[in-house]
């Protein structure tokens, strides 16, 4: 059985899922809105909100050329350029000290995505419990490594990445001395169908690496994640704001107030 513990509270095989509220860009840079977002978190019962911690300047180049452009149309972000996109959606890291504070306030688990090893340090330094590598970083080794270095819980997204690329970032975070390691299952659409979830792959994932496996859902609506957790998922993260008329970077596809305490509910219920 694979489990591990943040902040003593057990995740993984027999334990109840572990759902993530990933605030993303949808505090639109607000402190306020930020906090609102957080005391949302924990009036639905989520058991952690999620940050992401990164700059414009350290996981892109504010550059014009082709590759650093959106075309697909049916991407929520075509037509524009990366840089212009990351300085918009990026959470200021004052924002994230503060965030990560008021949590504490709040008894409820504040942690973050890291994109290099600045973010690394920074988020070190105050302490946080866990770490996640996002999806287009999960191929970032140098990365990997310094988390395992933390010794602290190490959740990876395996959107974009192949079978043997999602068994080289296991081989390095263990290398490395991660010993309590989880993978997501995640399709990096934004937002992703339902049909190209492809949940199937759960308990095979659980059985080919060993360890705690989850979905990271970017799917529109609770479904996707009610069923992850009946295949075996032992963490649900998704992206979630206060309400969707608060547009923002991510809004469209992130579950509000209502929505996400429909989704620790029914996910708790499928667990049981």
């Amino acid at each position: 059985m694979a489990y591990f513990a943040i902040n003593n509270q057990m995740i993984g095989d027999g334990c109840s899922p572990y759902i993530i509220a990933e605030m993303s860009g949808n505090h639109n840079q607000n402190l306020e809105q930020a906090i609102a977002i957080l005391d949302a978190a924990v009036r639905v019962g989520a058991n952690a909100i999620k940050l992401q911690c990164y700059t414009a300047d350290t996981v892109t180049l504010d550059s014009r050329q082709h590759d650093f452009y959106i075309e697909d149309p049916d991407s929520l972000w075509s037509g524009r350029y990366l840089y212009e996109l990351y300085k918009e959606a990026h959470t200021p890291w004052n924002m994230v000290d503060t965030i990560c504070k008021e949590a504490a306030k709040r008894d409820i688990v504040c942690f973050s995505s890291v994109f290099d090893e600045s973010s690394v340090d920074f988020m070190e330094d105050l302490g946080a419990p866990a770490y996640k590598i996002a999806s287009f970083e999960n191929n970032h080794f140098p990365l990997i490594r310094k988390v395992a270095k933390t010794n602290k819980p190490m959740i990876i997204s395996t959107g974009t990445a192949s079978e043997k690329e999602v068994a080289e970032a296991v081989e390095v975070a263990r290398e490395a001395g991660c010993s309590d390691l989880a993978l997501l299952k995640c399709t990096s659409d934004y937002p992703a169908k339902v049909s190209d979830s492809n949940l199937s792959c759960i308990p095979y994932m659980k059985t080919k690496f060993d360890c705690v496996v989850g979905l990271s859902d970017h799917t529109v609506g609770i479904g996707a994640a009610v069923a992850g957790v009946a295949l075996g998922a032992s963490i649900i993260e998704k992206h979630f704001t206060v309400s969707r008329a608060l547009e923002s970077v991510d809004s469209a596809f992130s579950a509000d107030e209502e929505e996400f305490h429909l989704l620790v509910r029914e996910c708790n219920g499928a667990h049981e």
